[in-house]
């Protein structure tokens, strides 16, 4: 599905804007982050461990409401998985994680995985923002906005 190829150059750099682009358009909109983490191989881990793992290394457990979203994808082993911190977690459930996971899965097998991303970012960020819409005057600049590329 995926080419094997250097994991920061599996993009153009307008790829790369595209997504940070709906990343930014989320985040105008909710006290919420999200962060996309992509790597070749997952190291033999469950995916949702891998994903845990990954949003505390990038210490996105450090958000005011606790609710950060992390998006994580290993190219050459196919896997994806979504991570979202307590706050968020609690205020859904599991089943809306399992359904967006489906969704994603669904994105990826058309093939397009900038599509894929930008509205897997969207989707999770549907849930942002309607349950920590953005406040007036309010900046939740706590994470970088840019995609992580890992090993």
């Amino acid at each position: 599905m995926f080419p094997f190829v250097k994991i920061k150059k599996i993009f153009s750099d307008q790829q790369k804007e595209k997504i940070v682009a709906a990343i930014r358009k989320v985040e105008e909109q909710t006290s919420g982050e999200i962060r996309v983490y992509l790597e070749h191989k997952n190291p033999y881990m469950i995916v949702v461990d891998r994903a845990k793992e990954i949003f505390h290394k990038l210490n996105m457990q450090h958000t005011r409401h606790r609710n950060a979203v992390l998006l994580y994808i290993a190219i050459s082993h196919r896997e994806l998985g979504v991570y979202a911190d307590h706050g968020l977690f609690e205020s859904t459930g599991p089943e809306y994680w399992n359904t967006l996971v489906q969704q994603m899965v669904g994105h990826f097998k058309k093939g397009d995985i900038v599509d894929a991303i930008i509205k897997s970012v969207e989707e999770a960020g549907q849930i942002l923002i309607k349950k920590f819409p953005k406040e007036p005057g309010q900046d939740n600049e706590a994470l970088p906005d840019g995609i992580v590329f890992g090993g």
